[in-house]
């Protein structure tokens, strides 16, 4: 009996694969499922199981080629794919760790990808037309402002630039003042200090 188990399994074909790996389809589904349940996006979390699933019958390909029976774990062929999946790992490539749009990257870093007005915590905020597309302004307005913003933003001094640069991404106060070491009242202030220098600056 136990070297029945251990035996070389040889599938004669491809057709003859598939049909040993939907035997066992329902429960890597079922495992990726309870595995990326925390991904609030719909589309998104099909997408994570879809690619949990094709690694899965990648991978039973490669068992088989290799004498191997994949059937016999399927509980341990679906956790595998579904961990390599989670740290970037796709079909057809590896997520890249250093690109800002990588969910890879975001996920390691703590940190997400999205438009400023979706994220922007001031409701009257004049930088955030400096990272968003803007079809409703006249071009000539729309050049003025590209090249009058960077030249404004030299006047100030370095931390005050990295400072800007953190506002018109959007950040919360507490995690600005967090970060540069201020009071929330000071980086408040700041922000009103720099929308009426702009407002003076291209008067």
């Amino acid at each position: 009996m136990i070297a029945a188990v251990n035996a070389p399994c040889f599938v004669s074909s491809v057709e003859e694969l598939q049909v040993r790996f939907l035997g066992i389809l329902p429960r890597i589904e079922q495992h990726a499922k309870i595995a990326f349940r925390h991904v609030v996006c719909r589309e998104k979390r099909a997408d994570l199981i879809a690619e949990t699933v094709a690694l899965a019958w990648r991978w039973f390909q490669r068992l088989a080629e290799r004498g191997k029976d994949a059937t016999q774990f399927p509980s341990v062929l679906a956790n595998y794919a579904a961990r390599a999946v989670r740290s970037g790992r796709r079909v057809c490539g590896q997520l890249k760790p250093r690109d800002a749009m990588s969910e890879l990257a975001q996920q390691r870093h703590g940190f997400c990808v999205g438009k400023i007005p979706d994220f922007s915590t001031e409701s009257t905020n004049p930088l955030a037309e400096a990272l968003t597309d803007n079809t409703r302004s006249p071009v000539p307005d729309q050049v003025q402002f590209r090249c009058d913003f960077p030249a404004w933003r030299r006047t100030h001094c370095r931390r005050n630039r990295r400072l800007i640069g953190r506002l018109m991404l959007g950040e919360r106060t507490k995690d600005v003042a967090r970060r540069f070491q201020l009071s929330e009242s000071r980086v408040s202030q700041l922000r009103q200090q720099f929308h009426e220098d702009w407002n003076v600056f291209t008067e």
